[in-house]
């Protein structure tokens, strides 16, 4: 278009399309892998879930651990086009199939096959009319069952065998008929049928575990072997980079959780264990309405030892310890007002100190006897009871840190135990198989040692007694024992004998009941919780309610996998009621 002579640019003429170039980027923008906005994965809880179940950490390898961690897809952009890629071409390959053969003339070729393998075979006499059954039955058990009864390497023996594969080949036939749908005119052999039946199977679980991977980004679940036989070679390179890309900020996050790997397993740190504790009270906590506020309220007091944010005027016996300094200078500054000359220091006077309230912390002694018998094993009770314990702990670090914890495990004999050894508490496997058992032990005797002594029993008696001996010596009046355990007991301890009897024996509950009743002269009050198994009988809830009314205790009934909820609600509402 010609210039105005005045030089001027022509208006642009609205009629007309605009200029230029339309360019579209259509590749992934360059950016972090992953994103550092998204959240880290919880390593740290799916390895100590396996540690809680298996009590070590040596059969977890980073394979398995790689499937029990929920990965959030979004974070690898490129994954969800690589899977979608390769499953679009196995899906094509599956449609070329279907529409490219036919079934029924297979079908009628595998029931020929069948039947002819039926006239040729020759059975002994006795076994005629059981085999003539079993073929025109078509049951492949009564053939295998007619097997044993023939003599090896006999020629009915063979025409046996024959026969059950035939019968096997029609089975699989009919269901590649059954389970897929072709359209085609091609005919198949029977063996071209059970090919493409494998391969179609092969094809339907590949695209199972590419569906379940772009959930949750986990590749580890693909049979990569089997997918580079179906997949094109540039596919299985760019899934082979993505998996290294995953791995490699698995293991990133793992160290950055506190998890080291060796040869033996994964090692758990401070670190992981601070993780995961803090996951168990978020779950639990979300589910108990009245502890969503986080810490318990308390009573202001005027001679307790925390400060709190709220303030009053200074009263005669105050300690200036709680003063809030800031607050007081500036009232003693609008209180001389201007009338005060420039320069001068500010003098405080009583009426303009403020003080802060305080509240009472009281301490509270807790120890928790965990039953690790042989039969917390049933229905997995055990893990319940270890996730309780951490919990619990984590709850006490993080909400009342001035409190008591300690922790006893009870089986034959009672042991106190660390925060740090209960991910690894195991129950004690039965070592006696025998209904009735009547043993005595002597710890006196230097030949006795605890290997030799079945493990597998319940000895309430002792883990209460060492629980009683370590809350004893805590200058508090709060004191009390959360008693884990699915029934009665099974073993006691008279002087320095050790008594184990089953079926459980009067002279067992005496014992126990003795060291409950001690347990609550020290001012212990015991909390029985009663978790439930198969073979639990009323006299195992009679016990219970009996050393709850003997002690002025409680007894709670729950399920196993509420037992974390119970017993922190349960700690948090025992603490309301003394700080109240």
């Amino acid at each position: 278009m010609a210039h105005p002579p005045d030089g001027t640019n022509p208006a642009p003429d609205p009629r007309l399309p605009t200029g230029g170039i339309v360019h579209t980027y259509q590749k992934y923008d360059p950016k972090e892998f992953p994103s550092p906005t998204t959240p880290p994965p919880d390593i740290a809880s799916a390895a100590f879930e396996h540690m809680l179940q298996f009590g070590s950490m040596r059969d977890l390898s980073p394979e398995e651990l790689a499937r029990a961690i929920h990965l959030d897809p979004s974070m690898f952009p490129m994954l969800g086009p690589s899977l979608e890629s390769i499953a679009a071409s196995l899906k094509e390959r599956k449609r070329k199939i279907l529409e490219t053969y036919e079934t029924e003339t297979v079908q009628h070729s595998a029931l020929k096959a069948k039947e002819a393998a039926a006239r040729d075979a020759r059975p002994p006499k006795d076994l005629r009319g059981a085999y003539s059954a079993a073929m025109k039955n078509e049951q492949l058990h009564e053939l295998e069952r007619i097997y044993y009864k023939v003599a090896d390497g006999s020629e009915f023996a063979s025409d046996l065998i024959r026969s059950i594969e035939r019968l096997g080949e029609k089975y699989q036939v009919e269901e590649l008929a059954s389970k897929y749908e072709f359209t085609g005119r091609e005919s198949m052999t029977v063996p071209e049928a059970l090919e493409i039946k494998a391969e179609l199977e092969m094809i339907d679980k590949l695209l199972e575990q590419l569906k379940e991977a772009a959930k949750n980004a986990q590749l580890a679940i693909i049979d990569m072997s089997e997918l580079s036989e179906f997949a094109e070679p540039g596919q299985m390179d760019a899934l082979a980079a993505m998996q290294q890309q995953i791995e490699d900020y698995i293991k990133e996050q793992t160290a950055a959780q506190g998890l080291e790997h060796s040869r033996e397993g994964y090692k758990l740190g401070p670190q992981s264990f601070k993780i995961f504790q803090g996951k168990l009270l978020q779950e639990i906590f979300s589910t108990l309405q009245a502890s969503r506020s986080g810490r318990h309220d308390a009573v202001a007091t005027d001679d307790g030892v925390v400060e709190m944010a709220r303030t009053r005027q200074y009263a005669f016996g105050d300690s200036v310890t709680h003063m809030d300094i800031p607050q007081s200078f500036v009232n003693g500054i609008i209180r001389q007002g201007p009338a005060g000359r420039a320069g001068d220091r500010p003098r405080l006077r009583p009426e303009d100190i403020e003080i802060h309230d305080t509240k009472k912390s009281p301490r509270c002694a807790t120890s928790v006897v965990i039953d690790m018998s042989g039969s917390m094993r049933n229905d997995g009770q055990y893990i319940n009871a270890k996730r309780m314990a951490l919990a619990l702990d984590g709850l006490i670090r993080s909400e009342f840190p001035g409190d008591f914890l300690s922790f006893v495990e009870v089986y034959s004999l009672a042991k106190i135990r660390h925060i740090s050894e209960i991910p690894a508490l195991m129950p004690k496997p039965v070592s006696i198989r025998s209904p009735r058992v009547r043993l005595r032990a002597d710890l006196s005797d230097p030949k006795v040692s605890e290997g030799a002594i079945p493990a597998h029993f319940t000895n309430l008696q002792h883990g209460l007694r060492l629980a009683r001996q370590m809350i004893a010596a805590q200058d508090t009046p709060n004191r009390q024992i959360m008693l884990i355990t699915d029934g009665l007991p099974t073993a006691h301890m008279d002087g320095q004998h050790l008594y184990l009897l089953y079926p459980p024996d009067p002279a067992t509950e005496e014992a126990t009941m003795r060291e409950a009743r001690a347990c609550a002269a020290d001012g212990i009050t015991i909390n029985v919780f009663l978790l439930p198994n198969w073979w639990q009988t009323s006299e195992d809830v009679q016990f219970a309610h009996r050393m709850a009314e003997q002690t002025k205790g409680r007894v709670f009934f729950t399920a196993g996998r509420d037992l974390d909820r119970f017993v922190l609600w349960d700690y948090v509402k025992m603490r309301r009621s003394i700080i109240g």
